[in-house]
């Protein structure tokens, strides 16, 4: 076996999954679904969800085969 073939499962879905930065602390990004605060910083720019929401949206969207 090479070490190409000892990739990782993070590898097989093609779907980029890029993450903003964890906050140290409050103030917290609101969620865009439900306005819950997240995990992310109020100063990140972009798409965040709160745990919960981000779980159902990854189920919705995961590789099925």
């Amino acid at each position: 076996m090479s070490s190409d073939e000892d990739t990782g499962l993070d590898d097989y879905c093609l779907i980029d999954a890029t993450r903003p930065p964890k906050a140290d602390g409050p103030p917290y990004a609101e969620c865009v679904l439900c306005r819950e605060p997240t995990e992310y910083p109020e100063s990140y720019k972009g798409i965040t969800f709160c745990p919960v929401c981000e779980w159902q949206e990854a189920q919705r969207t995961a590789c099925s085969g």
